[in-house]
């Protein structure tokens, strides 16, 4: 039994190790041979850096040196109770997170199809769908806190069947019960025709639903429904904002890797653009063409590049003036379409009181007016732009720029002439807007009105939208594959044209900002619509498209689309402003009936709240506390600025020596070429 307690030692199991791996032939040609019994001796514990050397000697992998230098020196490391949890809560963390990633990876809409788009007709294209996609879940999210905050509670208090108070203690007069009429509801028999008017038109049935701002009136109860639907709105401002920033950081660090030009993109994609966790052909296909669409770009753009620095001054003059000149043309053509904007949205006013089908064109002809206007003008600024010779990029920007004047421009000077309308043009003591402030002849609850303009305008453009795709798209990709003529081989198929797409969709987003005050549900409209619009789209773009001749950089385009839209979330923001300080409320309606403006609602609650609450809140809007938080805010803001310029710079000079080496290098190119010349050394001679 004694040797067998000896042998059961860990000198003993190490050295029957050593013999089993000495049996094996392969181990003995492999690996080098080493005494494993060796314990530790006085001379190692003296100095244990020969040891180490020795280890280095024998040529085996670093793991295993650690390995066998510990059991040679008997210090293996203990792991106290603390450092064990930390390091099993490190562990845990690590795998949570995997698993969130994994889980946020599968539940990524549409991300396979996206691949898909971008292996066949490049990153531009790409890009806008994973800009559509961004707008469908921004447009979701809003709605959930709109419906969170705003409709189930008005829901809720309608259903306990509260009554209709006076909060503010605002004694009516005579002169002003007129303005107090107000019945949307039809009288009479209504028949289905009518219906189907109404719900296009968002009038009738429609205008007395939770869709509109008329339905949510004042009710009596502890949750105050004014302050949350205005507090609502500006939280959802405030929330599209922050998403729109951190997306355009994200868009920002890409352009700012890459350098914005053709050769740090071209630097990234031959370096870093290969994916390997491709799997398969088909997706191998697809990364291939993705980066062979990318390398195109930046070779068109060198080569338009260099043709720019070729001209002559002569040519470069006639060239800027050429510019100037198709600037101004398309500049009126821009004008000529928000005129007429104006006058149908005039013409649009007056006949309101139509019914039938002339009644619906008449509702729908400033819709009409705005969509036949970004139809007509930017395929003339698209022939203007084919004379100006830009680079791609930039023409694209360009385009993009007055699309959105064309489109936003056409949306503002819809409102304005609403609010004239409205407001009597601005003077709101006399003539048909003295006994309410604002004309309730015409319009007994404004605010309805405008969010039905803004709900036409939605509905309008997803059924352009629709309509296009069955009577245009489709057709002319028959015509073309079955009609084989001169006529259709110059037509050809179409392109997907991305500025005016993106511009469709930063249009049908500015339309929702704009009317998410007065039509609380249009989020959740949008949203549909963008759902429905994406898989149109992808349908058109892989049944009737073909890949695009003049391709252009999607790092820099995806930055420029989300400034465009913050500045449409801007005019969004500036007609919320102006409509809740500035026009009075609608008396018939809404939860802002007894007041005088819809900002009102905000002192009033802030004086019932506690003192303490109070003076919080006064201190914290006073300049003790704004100025020295300006000053901060100023500081950290000069710091980010210094921050930044002194890593721009450093990427520059980076950057520059990677010229400089790349010079240098053909610089030795040239002169080993001479000398091997010179000397008739052979090709096949040349070193690697």
């Amino acid at each position: 039994m004694e040797p067998q307690r000896q042998n059961s030692g860990y000198h003993g199991n190490q050295q029957s190790l050593r013999l089993r791996q000495a049996s094996s032939p392969a181990s003995n040609q492999n690996y080098p041979h080493f005494n494993w019994n060796s314990g530790p001796t006085e001379e190692d514990e003296v100095d244990g850096s020969e040891t180490q050397r020795d280890l280095r000697a024998l040529g085996l992998p670093l793991g295993l040196r650690r390995a066998v230098w510990q059991v040679q020196q008997m210090k293996i490391p203990v792991v106290s109770s603390s450092d064990s949890w930390k390091l099993k809560r490190a562990k845990t963390l690590r795998t949570i997170r995997t698993r969130g990633r994994e889980v946020l990876s599968f539940l990524t809409l549409w991300k396979k199809t996206l691949q898909k788009i971008g292996g066949n007709f490049g990153g531009g294209v790409k890009s806008y769908f994973l800009f559509l996609r961004f707008l469908v879940v921004l447009n979701f999210f809003s709605f959930l806190l709109i419906g969170g905050f705003v409709l189930i509670p008005s829901i809720v208090l309608t259903s306990l069947d509260a009554q209709l108070v006076n909060n503010t203690e605002f004694w009516w007069q005579p002169e002003l019960e007129e303005c107090l009429e107000y019945d949307p509801n039809p009288q009479g028999l209504v028949r289905f025709y009518d219906y189907l008017l109404d719900l296009l038109s968002g009038t009738g049935f429609m205008e007395s639903s939770v869709l509109f701002y008329g339905y949510y009136n004042v009710k009596q109860g502890s949750y105050n429904l004014p302050l949350a639907y205005l507090l609502t709105a500006v939280f959802y401002f405030a929330f599209c904002l922050i998403c729109i920033i951190v997306r355009m950081g994200t868009a920002a660090r890409v352009a700012v890797a890459t350098g914005g030009g053709a050769v740090g993109n071209y630097s990234s994609i031959v370096f870093t653009g290969w994916d390997y966790g491709c799997l398969g052909d088909r997706a191998t296909k697809l990364k291939q063409n993705n980066i062979r669409y990318q390398l195109k770009v930046d070779l068109e753009e060198e080569r338009l590049k260099q043709q720019a620095a070729a001209l002559t001054t002569t040519q470069r003059l006639l060239l800027y003036s050429l510019r100037v000149s198709m600037f101004f043309l398309a500049l009126g053509f821009i004008a000529a379409a928000l005129y007429g904007v104006a006058v149908a949205t005039e013409n649009s006013q007056g006949r309101s009181g139509d019914e039938g089908i002339l009644g619906l064109i008449f509702e729908y002809l400033p819709s009409i007016a705005i969509t036949a206007g970004n139809f007509v003008v930017p395929l003339l600024c698209d022939q203007i732009a084919s004379v100006e010779k830009y680079p791609p990029t930039i023409t694209i920007i360009l385009a993009l720029l007055r699309a959105v004047v064309l489109r936003l421009a056409g949306l503002i000077v819809l409102l304005s002439t609403l609010w004239s309308q409205i407001t009597c043009h601005g003077h709101t003591t006399s003539g048909e807007c003295q006994p309410c402030h604002y004309d309730h002849k015409n319009y007994p609850c404004w605010e309805t009105r405008i969010g039905q303009e803004m709900y036409k305008l939605t509905l309008f453009d997803l059924l352009i939208n629709l309509a296009t795709l069955v009577l245009a798209e489709f057709p002319r990709r028959l015509l073309v594959d079955h009609w084989s003529n001169k006529l259709t081989q110059w037509v050809g198929r179409q392109e997907f044209v991305v500025p005016a797409n993106v511009l469709g969709l930063v249009y049908g987003q500015t339309v929702v900002w704009t009317g998410a005050l007065f039509c609380p549900l249009l989020p959740l409209i949008n949203t549909v619509k963008f759902i429905v619009l994406f898989y149109c789209k992808k349908l058109t773009l892989f049944q009737n498209c073909r890949p695009a001749m003049k391709t252009f950089r999607s790092t820099t385009s995806n930055f420029f689309f989300l400034l465009v839209l913050v500045l449409g979330l801007s005019i969004a923001t500036m007609v919320m402003i102006y409509s809740v300080a500035e026009i009075h409320p609608s008396m018939a309606c809404g939860p802002f009936r007894f007041f005088p403006n819809i900002w009102s609602i905000v002192p009033n609650s802030l004086y019932s709240l506690s003192d303490v609450t109070q003076e919080f809140l006064f201190f914290i809007g006073s300049q003790a506390f704004s100025i020295p938080l300006f000053t901060l805010s100023c500081v950290v803001m000069c710091y980010i600025i210094a921050l930044a310029s002194v890593y721009g710079k450093s990427v520059a000079l980076l950057r520059a020596q990677l010229k400089a080496e790349g010079k240098d290098k053909q610089f030795l190119v040239k002169q080993y070429e001479k000398l091997r010349q010179q000397l008739q050394i052979p090709e096949h001679s040349r070193g690697p």
